[in-house]
Formats: C-alpha cells, structure tokens, sequence
C-alpha cells in the first residue's frame, strides 16, 4: 500500500471521509450513475453514494427475479441512530421484493469483545431485532439468524479458507505479526455470513446485495475476491466483440474438467462441457456461439456486457450440476458516516457521541444542545457571516435521520448559511423533530416487540 493510500478499517474508531478518492482507490461505482426507483431521503441527500454491482440486484427487481439482502449485527452495545440508517435501507430494499437475511455476529463478539453467547443473544433480541420491528422491517421477510448455532455459515468461511492467505489479509486489512488471531478468522466467519444465503438451503441462487458503511468494505473486497476465485467458469470481455467465456481449472474440478491424474487431457470430457454451457447459451437466445474446445473458449460475438449477468447465473448453475459451490460475488451499497454529537465517530461505547433508541427525551434533548456547532462564536459574527451545516450536528441529524422534506431542508440550509437562523434555533429545530422521532419509535416499539420471535430462522428459534 502506497504512502498516499488511505487503509479503511473495519475496527477503527476514526475513517477518512473523503468519499471521492475512497470511490478512487477501491474501485467503487457511484450511485449517481444509476436510477432508483422509489429512493429514499438517504439516496435522495447522496448519504448512500457508492455501490458494487447494485444494477444486478436492480435488474433482478425489475424483471421479477428473486433478490436478497444482507446486513448483520455485533451484539456488544446499545443500538443507535447510526445504526438505524442501516435498517432504512434494508427496508427499503424489502420493499422492493428482497428477502432480508440479518447474521447476529455473537461468535466475533465473543472472540473481540469478551460477551459471552447467552449475553450476546440477549442484546441481539432486545437491543437490535425488537427496534428492527419498531422501524419496519417485515418479519415475513426477514430471518435472524446466530452465527454460532449455524453451522453451515462456518463450514462455508472454512471451504473457501483455502481461497485466501495471510498476505490478502495483511494487504486488505492492513494486519500484522501481532495481530489478535480473532481478527483473522472473523472475516472468514463473515464471508460465510455473506454468501451463504445464495446456497440452495437458504434461498438459492440470485443476487444478494450488503448495504454498509465505507469501513465494512475490506470485508466486501476479501468475499467477492474469493467468490471469484471459487467460479469455475472464467467470463470476460472479448479482445473483439462479444463475450469470452474459459474453464478454470481447479483442483476439485479437473477430473470433472478432463485433466487425468497422468497429466494427458480427457477430449471426450472436455467436449461434454462445452456442450452444456452451449446449450445454457442457446437456452438465454443466443446463436452466434463459437465454441472451441481445443483452444479451451467460447466465444458469443453478439453478447454485450448487459448480458454478462445472465450469462454467469447460467453458468453458476451449471456449475452447481457439476459439483461446484457456484458462488455469485455479493453486490454492495456505501453510505458516508454519520457524524457523531461531539463531531467525532459515533460510537455505542462513546454515549455522548450518539442518541440511543432507548433515550428518553430529556437525554436527548441534553445531547443536541450540547452538541457540535457549525454557527458563529457570537450572534452579531453569525448574523454576518453565517452559520456552516456541513458540520453542524443538528442540521446533519435532520438530513440523515428525523427530516423527510427535502424543500425544506434546503430551507433550514440556506438560512443557516445566510445567518438568518441561529444555531441555537437549529438545535431547537433538531430537538423537536427528534423527540417527536423517538416518542414515535418508542411507540412503536411497545406495539411491536411481541414480533421479535417471529423475526427468527428455525435453527435460531
């Protein structure tokens, strides 16, 4: 990594927000590119700018195909409003037709953070699923599951273990000879976590999209790297037009593929192959497919890149007939960092950083009038110079959480950049839609926490 790179952190307490050189250097593709149906504040205000792949999981929408979303939880704090903005978008997802799949990470929590598996489940239960219920999410639609009571999410981290090594690690998470070895197999844990719901026993295979933070990215980097890597079929764009597609060579795939343990290659086997991925070919419409299996590719002149998708979900299942895991690369959506009240990171064990869904109102009036500033040191300097929201905690609260009218937001902003509004005025904006935020959520959740249970996969019940 090069001394002017930036190392995003899962683990780290401070990030770099400079989301433009982050969409840069890791290769993301920014939301503006792509139309939403139906977005939400969240993508309206640009808070959720980049993505991975997320035209896969858009497609498959429109078309009516089945799609999947997946986000999970440490059961080790209290849930915040940072937290909250996570579960806005698995909603909205949801409501699109995705299925929600929501991973309790009580084995990392156990190994990093000491709580024990009976702690762990209590904070997941009362902490995280019954604010998930108050929020919205359909338990129809949603399935909760613990990490250490599926047992298929850890088999599958250890399979494709064999796809990686420490010098990945070191280069995507930036570890180190005296790094704790918890936070070496916890990733592996979570690429369990994250591909697992395309296996046939939870869901099949389609796409599955992980909305996170920038800091989670590593985490996204290392499963769709290995996810790739795990593919029996290689598809890429052609030197010339159309399509390439190639064999790739594994070791649990060789016999398959015609490669003898003598090292002579088996035609007869090698010829079938090709036969059957022509055929998938011919099944998506095409007939311009040149197939030479002595060279060892197939090419589809006429396939374009919008084609690739269904290209490769044939292939996967084939793959899957063959013997082969079929693992398609999970897509991803990234949204900034909501500032913590104190202008720093928030964070559950940092209390003056953030409002907990579980504050009463006098709390969390007392943490927005103390909260960061963005206005003049006195009124007069204010009324001149006016006041900066892009760093004014109670205007950033308004825009990521409590204020869904864009015209007016844009109101609050140009008046506090003007000076016209006080930032003691906009904390008391703040303050009022936030009570009136939380005294509904705490509503709801008195309405709905009977449904926690109803949230729960049947290995987790």
């Amino acid at each position: 990594m090069g001394d002017g790179d930036l190392n995003i952190d899962p683990w780290s307490s401070t990030q770099s927000t400079d989301y433009s050189r982050i969409i840069d250097q890791f290769g993301l593709s920014s939301l503006t590119n792509l139309t939403l149906p139906n977005p939400s504040h969240l993508h309206r205000r640009g808070i959720v700018f980049a993505h991975r792949d997320l035209d896969l999981v858009l497609q498959a929408q429109k078309t009516g195909d089945n799609f999947g979303v997946l986000t999970g939880l440490m059961p080790s704090g209290r849930m915040h409003l940072g937290h909250s903005m996570v579960i806005e978008q698995v909603k909205w997802f949801q409501n699109l037709g995705g299925d929600v799949t929501i991973a309790v990470a009580d084995l990392e929590s156990q190994a990093t953070r000491g709580v024990s598996l009976a702690k762990g489940r209590e904070i997941a239960l009362h902490e995280y699923v019954a604010n998930y219920a108050a929020l919205g999410l359909n338990p129809d639609l949603t399935s909760v599951y613990f990490q250490s009571t599926r047992a298929d999410v850890q088999r599958l981290g250890f399979q494709l273990g064999r796809r990686t090594n420490l010098s990945e690690f070191e280069s995507i998470y930036g570890f180190k000879g005296d790094t704790n070895l918890a936070h070496v197999q916890a990733p592996m844990v979570q690429v369990g976590d994250i591909l697992h719901p395309q296996t046939e026993e939870y869901g099949g295979l389609r796409p599955i999209v992980v909305p996170v933070g920038v800091d989670q990215d590593p985490h996204l980097r290392l499963t769709r790297g290995i996810a790739a890597k795990s593919n029996w079929f290689n598809i890429k764009n052609n030197n010339g037009p159309g399509i390439l597609i190639g064999l790739s060579i594994q070791d649990d795939n060789a016999e398959i593929f015609g490669q003898q343990a003598n090292g002579r290659i088996d035609k007869s086997k090698v010829s079938a192959i090709f036969a059957q991925v022509v055929e998938r070919l011919t099944e998506l419409g095409f007939s311009d497919i040149n197939s030479n299996p002595k060279q060892g590719t197939i090419i589809v002149p006429s396939a374009t890149k919008t084609d690739t998708t269904k290209i490769r979900l044939k292939l996967l299942q084939l793959e899957r007939k063959l013997g082969g895991m079929g693992l398609l690369a999970p897509s991803s959506t990234y949204h900034h960092f909501a500032v913590g009240l104190t202008g720093e990171k928030m964070s559950s064990s940092k209390p003056k950083t953030t409002i907990f869904l579980d504050d009463d109102i006098s709390t969390v009036t007392k943490k927005i009038r103390k909260a960061f500033s963005g206005g003049q040191s006195t009124i007069e300097e204010h009324r001149r110079l006016g006041g900066n929201p892009d760093i004014d905690v109670a205007y950033q609260y308004l825009m990521y959480f409590f204020e869904q009218d864009d015209a007016y937001l844009a109101e609050l902003n140009a008046g506090y950049r003007s000076g016209k509004i006080l930032a003691g005025e906009m904390k008391q904006i703040c303050i009022d839609q936030a009570t009136q935020w939380i005294e509904n959520h705490h509503e709801l959740r008195s309405q709905t926490e009977h449904l926690v249970s109803n949230f729960l996969a049947p290995d987790s019940k």
